[in-house]
């Protein structure tokens, strides 16, 4: 589904550069659940922006499905996030104004489709994942654990093909963050959507389909496949 073959992203600060990725070659295969484990400031982030086309990579070239990110334009790249890839963040990155029901429209409503049936989808999604009784509560009336369920929602409204999560449980308490977890594997059997997630939690691992391990932007050798 995605090949990644001698990714690197330097940055510059001053006169001193940074290297944040490394000469990687990774694939990801279809439907899996994929962990990329580090501790901060390891690249996990950086390697999660190029995978998803929000950063350039200074070398090298990532495919998906045969559409190269590095060599896209600004607006094939917006197209391509848009239309296959669902992010979540930390902070949830929710809108304040806007209740659960209107935070999840939003990804169909910039694809040109009427909010009375991106409503009904959400409304759905928002349902199946626990959250009937808070669909007209804003994020400041919602618990850490309920926001991040809403941006999930927000994630997969579209049926993006590819689930980018960065540390999507670091916001929050253990019991909420093993709540998050399993409903991410929940969705990844269940609706066959790709997960990569970047994080520093352990209990994330656990039940991944693959482990990488990545330090000062590169892969360890030491990385866990279950998928073989």
């Amino acid at each position: 589904m995605i090949s990644i073959h001698q990714l690197y992203k330097t940055y510059h600060r001053g006169s001193e550069s940074v290297e944040a990725v490394s000469g990687i070659d990774l694939e990801i295969i279809k439907g899996e659940f994929m962990v990329i484990l580090g501790p901060s400031g390891g690249g996990k982030s950086t390697l999660l922006n190029l995978i998803g086309g929000i950063d350039h990579p200074t070398a090298g070239t990532i495919t998906m499905n045969g559409f190269a990110l590095e060599t896209a334009s600004e607006e094939s790249l917006t197209r391509f996030r848009r239309d296959h890839i669902g992010f979540v963040f930390q902070f949830y990155n929710l809108l304040s104004s806007l209740n659960a029901i209107e935070n999840v429209s939003m990804p169909l409503m910039a694809k040109g489709i009427a909010f009375k049936q991106a409503k009904a989808k959400a409304v759905q999604i928002l349902t199946r994942i626990g959250l009937e009784k808070r669909l007209h509560h804003r994020p400041s009336e919602l618990s850490g654990g309920e926001q991040q369920r809403v941006a999930i929602a927000r994630s997969i409204i579209s049926e993006p093909e590819l689930i980018l999560a960065d540390e999507p449980t670091g916001d929050l308490d253990s019991l909420n963050a093993q709540a998050i977890i399993a409903l991410m594997h929940e969705l990844n059997k269940q609706m066959g959507l790709t997960f990569v997630v970047a994080t520093h939690n352990l209990r994330l691992a656990e039940n991944a389909d693959r482990v990488v391990e990545l330090r000062d932007g590169k892969i360890q050798p030491n990385h866990i496949d279950k998928t073989k």
